[in-house]
């Protein structure tokens, strides 16, 4: 498969006085054409910032310090605003968590999805046909009608599918799902869930989907890579990933899982927290946590090896035994 974006070593500093933030430290990953690719880890580990740094969207203090973004060949982080917007919210389209926040209150929905017209010769009446057929493709009945009201008017799950509907006006070739679903219920999770993977078949687009729920990523992905500190500590294809985690905090998100935590009255836990990201221990960043660190964990950062034929590691534990078996079932 073609590659549509391919990132190269990406770093991303926030400098907060003469402490430096490293929210992406030295990401390499890269999509497919008409592929799904995850990237799942807890909240602050660079997940989200990782994608804003693809789209551009690093605000100040923060900024792109090293590393290359390209899309379809094409590096995009020499690119000023101007040429980027030719390509955010054209090429590459993007969601988030909580659609309230992303919809202006006081606007009605047909002027929020003509917003996204603008640049191309469109007649008013274009436009509204145009706005009715996005608003059916993502499931929101009586579509004509409902162009004239407001977000609030709207459920949750409605106000996503609307989000969703903007971000595919232009017919994107990627599309950046960042946390779609954490503020709506298990059912309408999975609608939304459903419908980007309908819409990615229909439209022949590519999706980067972040998450902190493997069990979103085993439904929804081809690819997934692991992040941890800033870092992605492991990467390979989903299957390959449940099957056999080689990283011990990929193992500890398995064993974190309800189909795979052994004991039904106490779910595992990963103790202690992520460490600050301006005061990162030396050595391997998950060596506090982890329950197979070695002196040389504690001293020297590892570097990423490919442990089998696509499946890369960053972890001087490879040849321990880290493999969790029984979990293929929540691919199903």
């Amino acid at each position: 498969m073609q590659k549509l974006l391919e990132v190269i070593d990406l770093k991303t500093y926030f400098y907060a006085g003469d402490k430096i933030i490293k929210a992406v430290d030295g990401a390499s990953f890269e999509v497919r054409r008409g592929e799904t690719f995850g990237i799942v880890g807890e909240s602050g580990c660079g997940k989200s910032q990782t994608c804003r740094s693809v789209l551009k969207l690093i605000r100040n203090p923060g900024k792109i310090t090293g590393g290359r973004i390209l899309y379809e060949g094409r590096d995009v982080v020499p690119l000023s605003n101007r040429q980027m917007r030719k390509i955010r919210g054209k090429e590459i389209s993007a969601i988030f968590q909580e659609p309230m926040t992303s919809l202006n209150p006081i606007m009605k929905i047909r002027d929020q999805i003509y917003e996204g017209f603008k640049g191309k010769n469109m007649t008013g009446e274009q436009k509204e046909e145009r706005a009715v057929e996005l608003l059916r493709m993502v499931g929101i009945p009586s579509p004509k009608q409902r162009l004239n009201d407001y977000p609030h008017q709207f459920s949750g799950g409605m106000r996503q599918r609307i989000m969703i509907a903007i971000a595919l006006g232009s017919n994107p070739k990627l599309l950046i799902a960042d946390e779609p679903t954490t503020a709506l219920d298990v059912t309408i999770q999975n609608q939304i869930m459903v419908l980007i993977n309908d819409l990615k078949d229909k439209m022949g687009m590519s999706v980067i989907l972040v998450t902190h729920d493997l069990g979103v990523i085993a439904q929804m992905c081809e690819r997934v890579a692991v992040m941890y500190a800033g870092k992605i500590v492991e990467m390979t294809d989903t299957v390959t990933l449940f099957a056999k985690p080689r990283h011990p905090y990929t193992y500890g998100l398995m064993r974190s899982l309800p189909a795979g935590g052994g004991n039904a009255e106490k779910l595992y836990t990963i103790e202690g927290t992520i460490p600050n990201l301006a005061e990162l221990p030396a050595g391997c960043a998950f060596a506090p946590r982890c329950q197979f660190a070695a002196e040389k964990c504690r001293r020297q950062e590892p570097k990423p090896e490919e442990a089998e034929k696509g499946h890369w590691v960053s972890c001087h534990c490879l040849n321990r035994t880290c493999g969790l078996k029984g979990l293929i079932p929540v691919l199903k």
